[in-house]
């Protein structure tokens, strides 16, 4: 298959105009995929009301038909259309949160939307991203967007074109370039359906910015202990992992040292994933930052280009420092205790 590429402003005023959007609309409308760019990462969007074209989004990545997809709307009216029971709780969140980077589960109304989409559950996953491009892909297709994240399943999701190009050309229809994402990590995921929410992935929307709007919401026991069963079928799965096996170290930078100097002693090519501020205390054969330990914002929105990074090179095995548990290190934390598949040193 050919992968058509399309560069665009996201700055431009009007943006549904542009020929590029259009024609991404167009494809999406013909029930073929295409990549684009939201605040969080890089989509990989299909008609959610069309089998066949939720069918071409899980070929392309390769993705566990047991792992729903989030629908990506543009006009809050549009959830009328396949969902219902939507509470006071929810719709106080969205007034506060959309478009960003919060996705919300109700349950589904079955006549709608293709069931390939939701997995064949009685609940349905949905957000607003808050990304210029996006919106205007959205509004002009007309359509609801099932779009989870385009890269091959498993890998490390893609925070610039070039990250879905390395993965996805030839088996997707197009990527619309609208330059690199803004927040790096996927949005919180949110379970309204039950009568305290449940939280059941981190993002930059943090527990404590949600329990300011709403009062109290619980976290998924999966998410505290990795021997539970997760809520959300798509947690169960390992993501984000580089080519080479990665492991967190609960430790100082000496320590992590050590475990370097070991390996390499012992022939291996090793990798360490750490902060701008600590980039030059490691003396191992590939250091690559992903943000600020100050600030946390950074290192979430660099982590995947970082856990990319390592995969042109020809690393045996890459040591992670870990971080602070709050505000959006909890999602940094969760992402890469899953790319690591929970191995802690």
């Amino acid at each position: 298959m050919n992968t058509e590429r399309w560069s665009v402003d996201k700055y431009v005023d009007d943006l549904e105009s542009y020929p590029q959007i259009a024609q991404a609309a167009d494809l999406l409308k013909n029930n073929e995929v295409v990549a684009f760019p939201t605040e969080t990462v890089y989509g990989l969007g299909g008609n959610a009301e069309n089998s066949e074209a939720v069918a071409k989004i899980f070929a392309a990545k390769g993705r566990p038909s047991d792992n729903p997809l989030i629908i990506h709307i543009a006009e809050e009216h549009q959830l009328n259309d396949f969902a219902k029971d939507i509470s006071d709780q929810a719709r106080l969140l969205i007034k506060e949160f959309w478009p960003g980077p919060l996705t919300l589960i109700f349950k589904k109304k079955e006549e709608k939307l293709s069931d390939q989409a939701t997995a064949g559950l009685s609940t349905v996953a949905v957000r607003m991203p808050d990304h210029p491009v996006a919106l205007a892909i959205l509004k002009k297709s007309g359509l609801p967007i099932a779009a989870p994240s385009a890269n091959r399943s498993g890998k490390p999701s893609p925070t610039t074109a070039e990250h879905v190009w390395e993965d996805l050309n030839g088996k997707i229809a197009g990527i619309v370039d609208g330059g690199q994402t803004g927040v790096g990590v996927e949005s919180t995921v949110l379970d309204c359906t039950e009568e305290i929410p449940v939280i059941l992935r981190p993002g930059a929307v943090t527990k404590e910015q949600i329990e300011a709007v709403i009062g109290e919401v619980s976290v998924d026991a999966a998410l505290l202990d990795a021997g539970q069963a997760p809520k959300s079928p798509g947690m169960k799965y390992r993501h984000y992992a580089p080519d080479a096996p990665l492991y967190l170290v609960n430790g100082s930078r000496e320590f992590i040292q050590e475990l370097v100097d070991k390996k390499k002693e012992e022939g291996l090519t090793v990798g360490v994933l750490t902060t701008v501020e600590n980039e030059a205390f490691y003396q191992a054969d590939y250091v690559v930052p992903c943000g600020q330990r100050e600030n946390l914002e950074t290192v979430a929105s660099y982590l995947y280009e970082a856990l990319r990074k390592f995969n042109n090179t020809n690393a045996d095995i890459i040591y992670s420092e870990m971080f602070p548990n709050e505000g959006v290190g909890v999602a940094v934390m969760n992402r890469l205790m899953k790319a690591a598949g929970h191995r802690v040193i």
